[in-house]
């Protein structure tokens, strides 16, 4: 007789059998590319670019692994890292859907809530992606017109900003030695702009850290 699984190692064979075939899915195009162009890369020019940008992927990886699967629960977090843009829509929709429903990812309500509020919003972005590219054509002049230009430039400001309202209100005290230090960063290191944002994500992810626990440690947060 077989063995019913449980939820959570369904989960976890699950994502991980999507997780494996979207990597497979995306590494295709690119060997598709080369068969139907009759090509190849060049293979001493890929290496000397990953060589110089891999590295930075990883560690962001590894910090985004450690940092959001504590709070998306495993299901959200499979569902997260295939479809994407986990820190400006995935981990709201999810914090605010088990706050809503006064749960915590580590439950098993946790990770049902999580899972389908990041299915939600996935589907949610595919339908207005939809939506724009079928529409981008009619509505180019409009978005095009000067009047709107300065709302536009404004956009990842507000939303990055509306976030950072949210999280921090929640504890203000974690977020003095992340904003402080990058604060400091941009100031006076003119060299850093955005290019440099990937890198100082995990930089800023292990000071925020290390600020907390020296901070629990002293009592200052509970």
């Amino acid at each position: 007789m077989k063995k019913q699984l449980s939820y959570m190692d369904s989960v976890h064979r699950d994502g991980t059998i999507w997780n494996l075939s979207v990597m497979v899915l995306l590494l295709a195009f690119p060997v598709a590319v080369c068969f139907v162009f009759h090509t190849v890369p060049d293979w001493g020019s890929l290496l000397m670019g990953l060589i110089a940008t891999a590295p930075m992927y990883w560690a962001v990886g590894a910090i985004e692994t450690v940092t959001f699967v504590p709070m998306l629960g495993a299901g959200g977090s499979y569902l997260s890292f295939v479809t994407g843009n986990i820190s400006n829509l995935k981990l709201p929709c999810a914090l605010n859907a088990m706050e809503q429903n006064q749960v915590s990812a580590n439950s098993e309500e946790g990770e049902v809530v999580s899972t389908i509020a990041i299915a939600v919003s996935s589907i949610v972005t595919t339908v207005i992606i939809i939506i724009g590219v079928v529409l981008i054509v009619p509505l180019t002049p409009i978005l095009q017109a000067p009047v709107l230009q300065p709302a536009f430039d404004q956009i990842l400001p507000a939303l990055f900003g509306g976030l950072g309202v949210a999280f921090v209100s929640k504890n203000w005290k974690l977020a003095v030695v992340p904003v402080v230090l990058m604060l400091i960063l941009f100031i006076f290191v003119p060299a850093l702009d955005a290019g440099t944002v990937g890198i100082m994500v995990p930089v800023s992810a292990l000071l925020t850290i290390g600020g907390a626990r020296v901070m629990y440690k002293k009592g200052m947060i509970a």
